[in-house]
């Protein structure tokens, strides 16, 4: 952990009332900002401490938490575990925010968003308090905008790996091979349809995509060269859902890493790139 920050685990209410797992990682001198974080779809929320120890240190109040069926706040038995994006979106993102501005009344509330994280927020019925968001890799999942060979691979997860898992298990058993964690029967149907979708959640009529054009903070969209799965083009394809967007694409080499990808931006090797974060919050009106 990053020197004068302490952590801490709670249990925080999604709006429906399920409890989900937390942390709140506390700068020794916290000057009224707050750091909302959420995480990518099967990513428990421990993934993404080194990254919110360095936001304490450097004086904002983060907040890491598990979507249902994830992490903390998965339950003892998945199959059968009742839970879809919808749960993820509109009671677990939504809950975690709105406890924020209670817990906090934060002098400025910043969202950081990876993947899903990102993708969705534009969803929430009540974005009016966040200041501004940052996102990594924030993409359209469609199977035909990932890269090389990786589009064939997620057109056979999407189509064919994950219904046929899904309907052997009763739910996806997504660790057994290595990738991430298991994700409730639901998330991951739900997520493998947007797959299919060429406009992924901005084609599914059943949720409310009017609202993305009514999120008011500025937006701060990263993607980066080596991420097969958020290419430049299907990062593009995602956030012009968003009205004021600022694009940056990061080769790895041009900032001195061998590699970055999907997940790279979030391990202690790219804290290079945090400075940036924290001088664009920090850049932001109060």
């Amino acid at each position: 952990m990053e020197p004068d920050t302490r952590s801490t685990d709670i249990c925080i209410p999604a709006r429906d009332g399920y409890g989900l797992g937390a942390s709140v990682f506390r700068p020794s001198r916290p000057d009224g900002d707050v750091v909302l974080i959420n995480s990518a779809t099967a990513v428990p929320r421990s993934f993404y401490r080194h990254f919110a120890s360095h936001l304490a240190a450097n004086g904002f109040i983060a907040i890491t938490y598990d979507y249902r069926g994830i992490g903390g706040s998965r339950p003892a038995d998945l199959k059968g575990f009742d839970a879809s994006m919808d749960d993820w979106i509109f009671s677990d993102m939504t809950g975690a925010l709105d406890w924020t501005r209670t817990e906090f009344a934060p002098r400025r509330l910043f969202m950081v968003g990876h993947s899903i994280g990102g993708q969705a927020t534009g969803l929430l019925d009540d974005t009016s308090s966040i200041t501004a968001m940052l996102t990594v890799s924030a993409q359209s999942g469609y199977w035909g905008l990932q890269a090389a060979e990786q589009k064939y691979v997620v057109w056979l997860h999407v189509h064919i790996t994950f219904p046929l898992l899904v309907a052997l298990f009763g739910y996806l058993p997504w660790s057994r091979f290595g990738a991430s964690e298991d994700l409730p029967k639901s998330v991951a149907s739900d997520w493998a349809r947007w797959c299919r979708h060429p406009d992924y959640i901005l084609g599914d009529k059943a949720l409310p995509v009017q609202r993305y054009r009514q999120f008011g903070a500025p937006v701060l969209a990263y993607s980066f060269g080596d991420d097969k799965w958020g290419t430049s083009e299907s990062v593009d394809a995602m956030m012009k859902a968003y009205p004021k967007l600022e694009r940056r694409h990061v080769d790895p080499a041009a900032v001195g890493l061998d590699s970055i990808g999907h997940f790279g931006y979030f391990r202690p090797p790219s804290a290079g790139l945090w400075a940036d974060a924290v001088a664009w919050f920090n850049s932001q009106p109060i």
